[in-house]
């Protein structure tokens, strides 16, 4: 009795045994490869699936969701015989699971390796600094041929990225040079342009400043000699108006002569012989005010000797 109850329980076991390796059950973006006697069968999909136990079994599982895979600095050598290393990072994707598993060993080690040959070749065209200055077309040039090569393997490469390119040490001082005296050559170039720009804006603005001076003198200047005109016009005509006789202008005459004789500079002068005329007839003019009572002749000045001359 006690025999069949065991002999019932390896059968219980082995029921739920067979049960669990019938049904599988696959998640999403996933898929499984199923091998019958060591040969590949089917690839199961998302979702419950059965096969059959002790006969079909799970060869490889694998996500087929895009992966990033980022590789370690890699030595490169440029076409002017530089040493850089470049961090890459890959982008791919499995479209087909039985090729991925069947026609390559190992994809992710045969994509690093495509990649670091692939990338000496292309740094191997280039200089320092177009190597520097060309990520885009050394993106593209990577990831054409890696995309053509892991056809075949059942995997897409989407996107190839370059991390960083590190040149050596030296090279990385001298380009820190060659920066900062592009750096101090850009703001010298600029200082002087703006002194350049303020010196003009000056002599601009005082080229106006001395225009617009000229024109302002030269306009009191013709205001003046309009104002002294219109003076001289009006001292004439009121002259005119009045009708004066000789004796007042010459007596007018004579009040001008301390004038003209004051300055230090006047040294010599020379008498007009218009004066004879004046004097003349400021002397009838006191000579008649003398007769006629008004005072007293003019006495003369005394007559001061000569010394004579030995």
């Amino acid at each position: 009795m006690s025999a069949i109850i065991i002999v019932l329980i390896i059968l219980v076991v082995l029921v739920f045994i067979a049960l669990i390796k019938t049904i599988q059950v696959i998640p999403q973006a996933s898929a499984a490869i199923v091998e019958r006697f060591g040969r590949y069968t089917r690839t199961l999909n998302a979702g419950l699936n059965i096969v059959v136990p002790f006969i079909d079994s799970i060869r490889n599982r694998i996500d087929l969701r895009e992966q990033v895979v980022p590789f370690p600095p890699q030595p490169v050598i440029t076409q002017d015989n530089l040493v850089v290393n470049i961090d890459t990072v890959i982008y791919y994707q499995v479209t087909d699971a039985r090729a991925a598993t069947y026609e390559v060993a190992s994809y992710i080690q045969a994509i690093e390796q495509l990649t670091v040959t692939t990338l000496r070749n292309i740094i191997g065209g280039m200089d320092l600094e177009r190597t520097l200055t060309s990520r885009e077309e050394i993106n593209a040039a990577l990831r054409g041929v890696l995309d053509e090569a892991t056809g075949k393997w059942g995997i897409r490469v989407n996107r190839v990225e370059l991390k960083a390119i590190e040149p050596p040490t030296s090279i990385q001082d001298s380009m820190e040079k060659q920066m900062r005296a592009d750096r101090d050559k850009r703001a010298a170039i600029l200082t002087a342009e703006g002194i350049r720009q303020s010196q003009i804006l000056t002599a601009e603005g005082e080229k106006q400043s001395a225009i617009l001076r000229a024109e302002g003198e030269a306009k009191a200047a013709a205001l003046r000699a309009e104002g002294e005109a219109q003076a001289v016009r009006t001292v004439f005509e009121a002259i005119h108006a009045g009708d004066p006789d000789q004796k007042l202008l010459s007596y007018q005459y004579l009040q001008m002569l301390p004038k003209i004789a004051e300055g230090d500079a006047n040294k010599l002068w020379i008498v007009p012989s218009e004066i004879g005329d004046a004097l003349k007839g400021l002397s009838g003019a006191m000579g008649n005010f003398g007769a006629m009572g008004g005072g007293s002749a003019p006495v003369a000045a005394p007559r001061r000797e000569q010394p004579p001359i030995d």
